[in-house]
């Protein structure tokens, strides 16, 4: 009887160290079913101001479906702030000469999207948890990324510190409310 468990129990670890060793050769670090479910505060946005048209009687057909003026449109937030062409942008396609002009005035590297690519690769792969963390797909994003988070409350009186003016924040250990 104690053979007959000792076989099992060496079975039940030969598979699940069979299994560890096995998956992709990408490594996910944020599992999206451990995710911890808090407000996600990106997801309310804010609209424009509703405008009264000139006149009631040249209004747009409904448009089920479609794009709102009030809508928020961040490409073309975007496009409009470098000075780029906010139609182009919303349209998609083409390049806009404009935001690339702006974007690339202090040089460029063609192959950037590559090189960050590569070594976001072999940063996941250097930080993909441990062995029990990836067998019971523990979300491990956050200990990973933690060293490069930016500190908020050293930001904010480095910013004080050189005179720009700031907003106020709530004291540090304390939740906005």
């Amino acid at each position: 009887m104690a053979l007959r468990q000792g076989i099992f129990a060496i079975a039940g670890c030969a598979v699940l160290a069979l299994g560890a060793c096995s998956g992709s050769d990408q490594p996910i670090l944020m599992h999206a079913a451990a995710q911890d479910r808090q407000p996600d505060e990106f997801g309310i946005l804010p609209t424009k101001p509703l405008e009264m048209p000139d006149s009631l009687s040249n209004l747009p057909a409904p448009n089920p479906g479609g794009a709102n003026r009030v809508d928020p449109q961040p490409r073309a937030d975007v496009a409009r702030a470098l000075g780029g062409n906010p139609a182009r942008a919303v349209a998609g396609g083409g390049v806009d000469g404009g935001i690339v002009n702006y974007a690339g005035r202090f040089g460029r590297a063609d192959n950037i999207r590559a090189q960050l690519a590569a070594e976001d690769l072999e940063f996941r792969r250097d930080n993909d948890g441990r062995l029990l963390e990836r067998l019971f797909a523990v979300n491990v994003y956050h200990n990973a990324y933690q060293r490069m988070w930016l500190d908020k409350y050293a930001e904010l009186e480095r910013w004080r510190r050189a005179g720009a003016q700031t907003p106020s924040a709530p004291p540090e250990g304390q939740q906005a409310e």
